[in-house]
């Protein structure tokens, strides 16, 4: 497979150590028991905290598929400069490397590096979801639509302010 280094970057990044970490708030506030069939399909990038390696990305989307060995295939997708610009992609996989907890994830586009994948909230419906890491630096707010209603964006901006992240840092994804 080819992998855009945009994406290898990102990879990179969450799988390094961090010298900083979230507080225990966050780690208090992992979704203790996600259903991963009812998750998987695609998911629209609302919002997310800017890096290398989505820089200049729209219409950002990652879709999400259970294998039968129990691992998830994850593709990320999104247009470069514009709509009408290059569609980039990354294909990676995921795993649950403790079953006991599900909603703390580890994530791979590269090799052996993995990065950490929180489920931060996540509504009832499987419509709407904020996502962290291990590190402060990363956080991303996903919806099932490319656009989300005001009211359930604002609960997921309170839910990450009430966990310590700065929301001066998130910028909204343009989408179709």
């Amino acid at each position: 497979m080819k992998f855009n280094k945009i994406f290898i970057s990102c990879a990179f990044l969450l799988g390094c150590t961090m010298c900083s970490s979230v507080s225990d708030t966050v780690i208090s506030s992992i979704v203790k028991e996600p259903d991963a069939k009812r998750y998987m399909g695609v998911w629209y990038e609302v919002a997310r905290y800017p890096h290398s390696f989505e820089k200049g990305l729209v219409g950002v989307t990652a879709t999400y598929t259970l294998r039968d060995d129990g691992m998830i295939d994850v593709l990320n997708q999104g247009y470069d400069g514009g709509f009408e610009g290059k569609l980039k992609t990354a294909h990676g996989k995921a795993k649950i490397p403790n079953p006991a907890k599900p909603g703390k994830l580890r994530v791979s586009f590269f090799w052996i590096f993995y990065g950490d994948y929180y489920v931060l909230d996540l509504d009832s419906d499987y419509q709407h979801v904020l996502i962290g890491s291990s590190s402060p630096d990363y956080l991303w707010i996903l919806s099932r639509t490319p656009k989300m209603e005001p009211e359930v964006y604002g609960r997921l901006l309170a839910k990450a302010k009430s966990l310590g992240y700065d929301l001066s840092k998130l910028a909204q994804v343009p989408q179709k």
